[in-house]
């Protein structure tokens, strides 16, 4: 007599065969998915000049997180969302200049560290230069040699009071 083995009832086993037709269907079926997953890989594969476009990219953006670093150097993870939106970008084909504008227009003006010109931010631009011509031509305006004064002689009445008066103090 043949021991029965003890059997978890909580256990299911599938016991697929193989047909007629090829391999067991799990084999076919796992071949098949794994395929499926690797295939579409070669879309997100970069070429040198998309990636080094894109590390470019990722120097001129500021991390709305950090607000001080590219996001490059940061690691937040809104700094990786955005470097994938710019590497799927350059592998849709759009230019530098449509990924800045559509960044812009996601994340405002302050996402560039390389602000675009413009009269909402026009004070900005010109205020650094002006400031630098005031400066220069205050420096300019004092650069001038003072005039000498006039000679202030006293009076014998004037000398005869400041002898007084110093007598006074000894």
């Amino acid at each position: 007599m043949k021991k029965r083995e003890a059997r978890n009832p909580t256990t299911i086993r599938l016991r697929l065969k193989a047909t007629p037709d090829g391999p067991p269907p799990h084999r076919r079926w796992g071949g098949m998915i794994w395929f499926l997953l690797v295939l579409p890989l070669h879309a997100f594969a970069a070429t040198p000049q998309d990636e080094a476009r894109a590390r470019q990219l990722f120097t001129e953006v500021r991390c709305v997180q950090c607000q001080s670093e590219s996001i490059a150097d940061s690691d937040a993870q809104i700094a990786g969302d955005m470097r994938r939106e710019i590497r799927a970008d350059i592998a849709a084909g759009k230019t530098d200049a449509q990924i800045r504008k559509e960044l812009f227009a996601h994340y405002g003006d302050y996402v560039l560290f390389r602000p675009r010109f413009s009269m909402g931010n026009l004070l900005l631009w010109l205020l650094p230069p002006l400031i630098a011509i005031i400066g220069g031509a205050i420096l300019w305006a004092s650069r001038r040699k003072p005039e000498k004064s006039g000679d202030y002689a006293l009076s014998a009445d004037e000398e005869k009071k400041l002898r007084d008066i110093l007598k006074k103090h000894d």
